[in-house]
């Protein structure tokens, strides 16, 4: 229906939300073009918003979405504000007299079970900086790029690790007022940069929840493949909002993902039904759109994610089902696989329940990748867009 058509929704939102919406930037790349994006819709009406030092040198350096991607994570947290979550302020407390290990800082970070990988790695990385004895700034980078260097070495088959370690080297380190500044109070500067980017990233999911609400309409049913973090938090806010919709969850072999997710969408007391995961095309029919995560966003718009995903999204393209893509900008990586074959190897256990004779090859790739042609949207906490703008967003995110 037209009322349910995405550029009838955001345009919605932006008559509804313009003047509750806090303090934004209108940031100029350095071409001079103005560019704008789908936060732009938040626009401030005060022509003299007040903003940090800290903002404004980013803008004029960098000309990048960060002063929109903060408006909107305010916007969307501040409604809902969760009084368990994790503040920028949350610092660990590491004893004295045993050596500073970013690994064990980042490990200590995982075991919150509602912590993301990426943004466990972002906590141990400003951990770096507030440890760190380096008497320059040029001390301080190389330690951090060591620092950056070792969590992705953890787990070189990690997209969203390697993509978080990434953004946080160009987000916290490049700009050219460090330069002028003495070393304290640079070292100041990127301890705030630092937990800044540490507590977006650590909102992104209920900013991209928020977003997601209006395409969830009552009566839907919906598909989703594979334990998602960010989908189930979607899912939550729907059903706390008193939408009436039901989920079939695909059981996710070999792990069982899905049947991991069903658990938890019923403790919600959200309608779920299982399904294995070779009745998707079985049941297409009764599905009115399909969400699913992702492992990592890359640069053509496509995304990698769990193994099936990929015919999933083909068989409701097939089947005129729109694909709806729950993703955090810290997944957005870059990369451009070509085919299945360009992804690097991320091998899984797998378990058939029967002996299998040893001339048999398995497959036992964990993911595959899902062209963009095949999906409908992405809701990121950069906004909701379509396949064919994230190489845009990912230029300006790695400018």
């Amino acid at each position: 229906m037209w009322y349910r058509s995405a550029s009838f929704i955001l345009d919605n939102r932006q008559q509804n939300v313009a003047a509750l919406a806090p303090d934004t930037l209108s940031i100029s790349p350095p071409g001079g073009t103005t560019r704008t994006s789908m936060a732009d819709t938040f626009q401030n009406p005060n022509p003299n918003p007040v903003i940090s030092a800290y903002y404004q040198t980013r803008a004029a350096h960098h000309g990048v979405i960060t002063s929109d991607w903060l408006a909107q994570a305010q916007a969307a947290t501040d409604q809902n504000s969760d009084p368990n979550a994790i503040s920028a302020s949350d610092v660990r407390v590491s004893d004295p007299d045993k050596p500073f290990s970013v690994i064990d800082e980042f490990n200590d970070w995982r075991k919150q079970p509602d912590l993301a990988e990426a943004v466990a790695a972002i906590r141990a990385l400003a951990a770096v900086i507030r440890s760190s004895k380096a008497t320059t700034m040029m001390e301080l980078e190389i330690e951090l790029k060591k620092a950056s260097d070792s969590l992705k070495s953890w787990d070189e088959t990690s997209i969203s690790l390697t993509a978080g370690c990434d953004l946080f080297m160009r987000y916290v380190t490049r700009t050219a007022a460090l330069e002028y500044e003495d070393f304290n109070s640079a070292k100041s500067r990127l301890i705030e940069r630092a937990e800044k980017f540490g507590e977006i990233s650590y909102k992104a999911r209920k900013v991209i929840a928020m977003l997601a609400q209006d395409f969830i309409f009552d009566g839907c049913t919906i598909l989703v493949h594979g334990y998602s973090r960010v989908v189930l938090e979607v899912l939550k806010l729907a059903a706390q909002n008193k939408k009436l919709f039901r989920v079939f969850c695909t059981e996710g072999r070999p792990d069982r993902s899905g049947l991991r997710l069903s658990n938890e969408l019923a403790k919600l007391d959200i309608p779920v039904k299982l399904l294995i995961d070779s009745a998707v095309a079985y049941t297409m029919d009764e599905v009115d759109m399909v969400f699913v995560g992702a492992d990592g966003v890359v640069e053509s718009g496509g995304i990698i994610n769990m193994m099936g995903t990929y015919q999933t999204a083909l068989v409701a393209h097939s089947m005129n089902k729109p694909v709806y893509v729950a993703a955090e900008s810290y997944k957005f990586a870059r990369l451009y696989p070509l085919d299945q074959k360009d992804l690097a190897p991320a091998p899984i256990p797998i378990e058939f329940g029967v002996p299998v004779p040893s001339k048999v090859e398995i497959e036992r790739s964990a993911r595959d990748y899902t062209p963009p042609q095949y999906l409908t949207l992405l809701f990121t906490d950069l906004g909701v867009l379509t396949p064919s703008v994230v190489s845009d967003e990912l230029i300006q995110l790695y400018l």
